[in-house]
């Protein structure tokens, strides 16, 4: 159960989505409950068994009071509830013909719930959306046919609007949830926002510029301190892709600019589009590591000398990244060779991951003149 909430408080926008739908069927059952139960004092000395009207109003009153006490509930929104609302409001309906008579219903009389039995309708609709609510509007209208016993244009006309009722709510309840995600993502991100422009100011008038100080001094004193230097300049390179690569999207969606932002180093410079590149995460994750593998073999095979580029490539049903280097290149045969000797750095690492991503890979190298290794896998619907 919720907590209560303050009277006159405003509700913050995600309230609004959940809460506002739910209190708007409350007042509209309230409302459709007085008016059957005006027409039913208004109706009473004609029906056949006067007491029995009374007794389903009855059920009407109490249910619709459990109803709405319920729908405030939001794990309770589900099937079991909504079954119980749809059997509790075709009972009613059904029960009209044996309580007013065939003779009244035929001449027009309306049924003791009349209006009050589009309530489940917009529950459902409001809920599990269109198409299901669309079913429980011709359910209970088949039970409302069924109980007037001739279909004529103006028996129709309940359960057109109910069906047409359904599937307008329907379409605004969907709306409403895509706006509430949407609204949650952007809360979300503008917060992680918040949160790496604090750290990274933070960074910034400390560790990176210790960092950047050590690189330089290093270049100029050369020997081992030039190694440190050069370690320095690439943990600066990875720490600040760190602090300004933005949080992923709730929705299970990264942009890969960021997933690939920390393979950056002095060495190897990467080059991306200026606008987000979405992927699903799983798929992200596997390109960067296959991606990683390239520049960890840049590493470990080029002299410290060497320089690499990559290159991310948005084709809209294709990504493509492309990573260069002008180190020493690859012997002919060598890759063969590694894979027959059991090292297969490339061909699982690299190929195997994009073979399961369902892309490719191409390696091409020519010794002395560097290599260049693209990695293509094609974007998911």
């Amino acid at each position: 159960m919720t907590a209560p909430r303050p009277k006159g408080r405003r509700l913050d926008p995600f309230e609004a989505f959940e809460v506002t739908p739910w209190r708007a069927l409350i007042v509209f059952r309230l409302a459709t409950l007085g008016y059957a139960i005006v027409l039913t004092a208004h109706n009473n000395w004609r029906y056949p068994h006067r007491a029995a009207a009374w007794v389903v109003v009855g059920v009407m009153i109490v249910w619709s009071v459990l109803a709405s006490l319920g729908y405030e509930r939001a794990r309770l929104r589900a099937w079991p509830m909504l079954l119980v609302d749809l059997a509790v409001t075709a009972g009613c309906v059904l029960a009209t013909l044996p309580i007013v008579g065939e003779y009244l219903m035929a001449i027009g009389v309306p049924t003791l719930t009349i209006t009050w039995m589009a309530c489940p309708v917009l529950a459902v609709a409001i809920v599990k959306g269109i198409r299901w609510g669309v079913g429980a509007a011709l359910l209970i209208g088949v039970c409302d046919l069924g109980v007037r016993g001739v279909v004529t244009q103006t028996s129709v006309t309940g359960t057109a609007i109910m069906v047409m009722a359904a599937a307008a709510l329907g379409y605004l309840g969907n709306i409403g949830t895509q706006a509430q995600e949407e609204l949650r993502q952007a809360a979300a991100l503008e917060a992680a926002h918040t949160e790496r422009d604090r750290l990274a100011r933070g960074i910034h008038d400390s560790v990176l510029q210790v960092l950047a100080l050590v690189q330089r001094r290093g270049e100029e004193l050369g020997g081992e301190a030039a190694e440190l230097g050069r370690l320095a300049g690439e943990q600066e390179h990875a720490l600040r892709a760190l602090v300004n690569a933005p949080a992923p999207r709730p929705t299970g969606l990264v942009d890969l600019r960021d997933v690939v932002a920390p393979l950056a180093s002095a060495r190897l410079t990467i080059s991306t589009p200026a606008t987000p590149v979405w992927l699903p995460a799983a798929l992200a994750e596997e390109l960067a590591a296959a991606a990683g593998a390239a520049a960890e073999n840049v590493r470990q095979h080029c002299p410290p000398e060497a320089k690499a580029w990559m290159l991310l490539e948005d084709e809209g049903s294709t990504i493509t990244l492309t990573l260069r280097d002008d180190g020493p290149g690859i012997a002919i045969g060598r890759l063969e060779q590694a894979a027959a000797q059991g090292r297969l750095g490339v061909a699982q690492s690299i190929r195997g991951r994009l073979t399961d991503l369902g892309g490719a890979a191409s390696i091409a190298s020519t010794p002395g003149q560097g290599t260049e290794v693209e990695l293509r896998v094609p974007r998911p619907r």
